[in-house]
């Protein structure tokens, strides 16, 4: 590795992945503006990752790996990058989508299907820049970890201390006026209606049919064509994995897997890992976002449409 890569400028990157691939790794990183600290093998990862000082982007490589050798790093690399907050960018190809969303899928993580190198460049341009300045190496990083953390933890404190403080004055302000009067009434929850499996299932394939007669690409509403999709299976009682998920989504893998971490992100979707086998996870939909389709679908039965 060159000097100038260690010591240059630009967000630092740490690139995880087979060791036939750590030059054209790098020079993906070098087009994104970035320097590569340390290329890991995946047999490595256990002992290597998490060594580097500052916050680093990991590059995380999954072309040519074992699937036995990747979960047992995956776990190690999710351990250490919540820990430090640290960014991840993945490519991958689409076989190894369930196993990497398994142990990586998150606001912090970019996932890359079959990703062409002017993809891979553009998702590591905008994790560099979202980390900042905070990827420097330990030669140069001004305050000691432990110090770091002392202030850190002294700046949480005093935010709790303040807060706690308001929310007694709130209570204070609340119990000794008149608060206006409210009905203490709430309607009950919407409930599902026996056919709304089935209703379901005839909008996905309503939504399909539009490509039957219009170019494709035109209708792409994937945050919609995966809801629908995991609320006909919660009322079939039928588990979605990630990669058939995606398929749901009539888009690329690609921007599939990032609607799926922003519907997580705002608490939509949720992670639910599969009791017989951890390389693989389920995506289900939490309660907020099952109450909000059963009254949809009130609210259609009420309007008449289907």
């Amino acid at each position: 590795m060159d000097d100038q890569d260690i010591y240059g400028t630009g967000f630092a990157v740490v690139v995880i992945g087979a060791p036939a691939l750590a030059q054209a790794a790098g020079d993906l990183v070098r087009q994104a503006g970035g320097r590569v600290l340390r290329n890991v093998a995946w047999p490595a990862v256990a002992e290597e990752i998490g060594q580097q000082a500052g916050r680093p982007l990991l590059l995380v490589d999954t072309h040519g790996a074992e699937a036995a050798t990747i979960e047992i790093a995956l776990a190690r690399i999710d351990a250490v990058a919540t820990a430090l907050d640290l960014p991840i960018v993945v490519s991958m190809a689409t076989d190894d989508i369930d196993l990497v969303a398994a142990m990586l899928l998150g606001p912090r993580v970019a996932m890359l299907c079959d990703a062409s190198p002017l993809e891979l460049v553009a998702a590591l341009a905008v994790a560099g820049a979202s980390n900042g300045g905070a990827t420097m190496l330990h030669s140069h990083v001004r305050e000691g970890e432990s110090e770091r953390l002392r202030k850190l933890n002294a700046e949480v404190a005093r935010i709790a201390e303040a807060l706690a403080r308001l929310s007694v004055q709130e209570d204070e302000n609340r119990g000794g006026g008149v608060g206006d009067r409210h009905q203490s009434f709430h309607a009950a929850p919407p409930r599902a209606q026996p056919g709304d499996a089935e209703m379901v299932r005839r909008m996905i394939r309503a939504r399909r049919l539009r490509d039957r007669f219009f170019q494709g690409g035109l209708f792409e509403e994937p945050a919609w064509d995966m809801l629908l999709d995991l609320y006909a299976a919660h009322l079939e009682g039928v588990r979605v994995s990630v990669s058939s998920l995606c398929i749901a989504a009539a888009v690329a893998p690609t921007t599939a897997l990032r609607w799926i971490g922003k519907l997580t992100e705002v608490g939509l979707f949720a992670r639910q890992p599969d009791p017989v086998d951890r390389r693989r996870a389920f995506m289900i939909l939490t309660e907020r976002a099952l109450e909000g389709m059963r009254g949809y679908l009130n609210a259609l039965h009420g309007l008449g449409r289907l």
